[in-house]
């Protein structure tokens, strides 16, 4: 059940975080504090308030002026879906600017890009405010000003660490910052580095609310900023804190959750895995959808119970890196898409099918919805007639965002023309952390650690309670699950020595188990460049995928440009100084 609450004040602190400063289209124009008086607010219930609303901000709804799915805060479309995961989904004409992202062919007024712009912004302009009231704040104790400092400084190097992975030079904002038309000229890893170390440095191991961040997702988060920045060792020094003392925010030390799963349904989340999530909620009182997330609002099959709208369907370069050796239980590392695993592409869903019966990851089956498998409670997933065009977007379904249909009037909104869920999204989960530990141990030379990291991982995945059952029932779902017989051939063994015999066998394993584990999760395309293999991955992925589905034919990644996108052409025109030049310049090749 839901241990977090802290957006019952979230009107309230909306309010008073945008008559202090709103981030809107012209954020650069905007003054660090408004109209109203601080005196009001420069008190501990006011500042409480103030960080409350810079919270509400992680979400990106409704802050940026576009579609919530524009500033998602999973980033499954920049993430997942530009990294070769899965496929827009839907048809063609529908939401066309995620197509040009996705094949590397936008320009700067794409209107996403400047959506996410200004939600990244929006919320850095929350934790300005915060950090500038609570200097004036006499009513708090010396422990409380550091707990609230670092909160809201652990929540601007979020919104900065997107901006950066997202656009790379991106002008710093702080709360002492009095002209807010600032180039974009200086690297600002450094600044996002030192908001993580004194998050590190101040934050209490536990919270009042599961919700917010704690010294630990701080170190977390400071590991993953020293690891984009090739840190290696000073990410494994961090890293191996986190993993030894770590705890989440109510005080339970860090684990992985016996079985996969339990990461991504509401009644079992914020568990001991969870570091930090963005906390949905639904059904919570509210007259609203706002406090689900509307972010994925149109991630569901077609034509289906959840009513909209086929998109994020996942690829068949994905369900193909699920396929396992039959004799050692390991992925494909290098040839998966030979042999491609079965799908149902082209065959209706009153024709007969059998599902593919070779040796698979279980873990596909919590990702992946394929014809004949149980998807969740909800029956067998029929294939066709849950999408809208298998020729353009393929023949699968997104699951790890899928609420159950037992628990659906808890975890699900249905007031709106597509469902919200109360499923959280994962910034950063423990799972997470061991790869990212087990990559710095091995780009620092220690690949025994590095294997037991990731075997670590395997191991949960290879936990027979945590695969995928049969119904006890075919055709009464909710009758529940036979224990006694698997949904598919599942064979997932750990890694041995001779696997991990050079730092390059044991990077390439490292980053297969990353696509793993966190498919679906909006990491790939930014683990990718950040690897300097996004160029090869993606334009092969070009090749193998446009062969199957239409939705990316024509898509080519390029060296030098698509490594970043590009900023905002809005927001380079809000940036014109006294002279009618831009103080913004933009990233090269666009």
């Amino acid at each position: 059940m839901k241990k977090y609450r802290i957006l019952s004040l979230l009107f309230l602190a909306v309010m008073v975080s945008l008559s202090l400063g709103s981030c809107s289209d012209d954020f650069l124009d905007q003054p660090a504090l408004g109209s109203l008086s601080e005196d009001v607010v420069a008190n501990k219930e006011g500042v409480e308030k103030l960080l409350i609303g810079a919270y509400a901000a992680l979400d990106g709804q409704g802050l940026g002026g576009g579609n919530p799915w524009e500033s998602a805060s999973d980033n499954w479309v920049y993430g997942a879906v530009a990294g070769g995961l899965a496929s827009k989904g839907s048809f063609g004409g529908d939401q066309p600017a995620i197509d040009q992202i996705v094949k590397f062919i936008s320009n700067p007024s794409n209107g996403f890009y400047n959506t996410k712009w200004i939600a990244a912004y929006e919320g850095i302009t929350r934790t300005n405010n915060v950090l500038k009231l609570l200097a004036n704040v006499e009513d708090i104790s010396e422990a409380e000003r550091n707990n609230i400092a670092g909160q809201a400084r652990f929540l601007r190097g979020h919104y900065y660490f997107e901006l950066k992975k997202m656009f790379n030079m991106v002008p710093w904002i702080d709360e002492n910052t009095e002209n807010p038309k600032q180039p974009n000229d200086t690297d600002i890893w450094p600044n996002i580095e030192a908001d993580f170390q004194f998050a590190f440095d101040n934050l209490p191991g536990t919270q009042s609310e599961f919700g917010r961040a704690n010294k630990w997702a701080a170190g977390a988060y400071l590991g993953k900023t020293y690891l984009y920045q090739e840190k290696f060792p000073e990410a494994s020094t961090i890293f191996t804190q986190v993993i030894e003392s770590g705890t989440n925010s109510a005080g339970e030390k860090y684990d992985l959750v016996a079985e996969f799963k339990d990461n991504f349904d509401a009644e079992t989340e914020n568990n001991a895995e969870t570091v930090f999530d963005v906390q949905m909620v639904a059904n919570d009182g509210t007259s609203t959808i706002t406090n689900s997330n509307q972010g994925g609002m149109l991630n569901f099959p077609y034509n289906s119970p959840f009513r909209c709208c086929g998109f994020y369907q996942p690829t068949q370069n994905l369900v193909n890196s699920y396929k396992t050796q039959e004799s050692s239980g390991l992925p494909y590392l290098d040839n998966y898409n030979q042999n491609p695993v079965k799908s149902d592409m082209g065959v209706a869903s009153d024709a007969s099918f059998t599902p593919y019966t070779g040796s698979l990851d279980p873990r596909l089956d919590w990702t992946v919805g394929r014809r004949g498998i149980p998807y969740h409670d909800w029956g067998h997933h029929p294939g066709a007639t849950w999408i809208r065009d298998q020729s353009y977007g393929g023949p699968y379904a997104p699951k790890k965002n899928i609420y159950w249909q037992a628990t659906q009037d808890l975890y699900s909104d249905q007031s709106s023309w597509a469902p919200g869920t109360a499923i959280n999204v994962h910034i950063i989960r423990f799972a997470d952390v061991l790869l990212m530990a087990a990559e710095a141990e091995a780009q620092t030379g220690n690949l025994d650690l590095a294997m037991q990291y990731v075997n670590r991982v395997r191991e949960r995945a290879a936990n027979p309670q945590g695969f995928l059952k049969k119904y006890i029932d075919e055709n009464s779902p909710l009758t529940g699950f036979n224990d006694a017989e698997n949904a598919a051939n599942y064979n997932i063994s750990l890694y041995t020595s001779s696997e991990f015999s050079s730092k390059e066998d044991a990077l390439e394993a490292i980053y297969f188990e990353r696509k793993l584990e966190l498919a679906m999760e909006g990491h790939r395309f930014f683990d990718l460049v950040r690897w300097g293999i996004a160029e090869e991955t993606l334009n092969a992925y070009f090749d193998y995928q446009g062969k199957i589905t239409t939705d990316v034919r024509g898509g080519k990644f390029i060296s030098g440009k698509s490594e970043y996108y590009p900023i905002p052409q809005a927001q380079i025109d809000l940036s014109l100084d006294s002279n009618g030049e831009p103080t913004l310049t933009q990233n090269p090749g666009y």
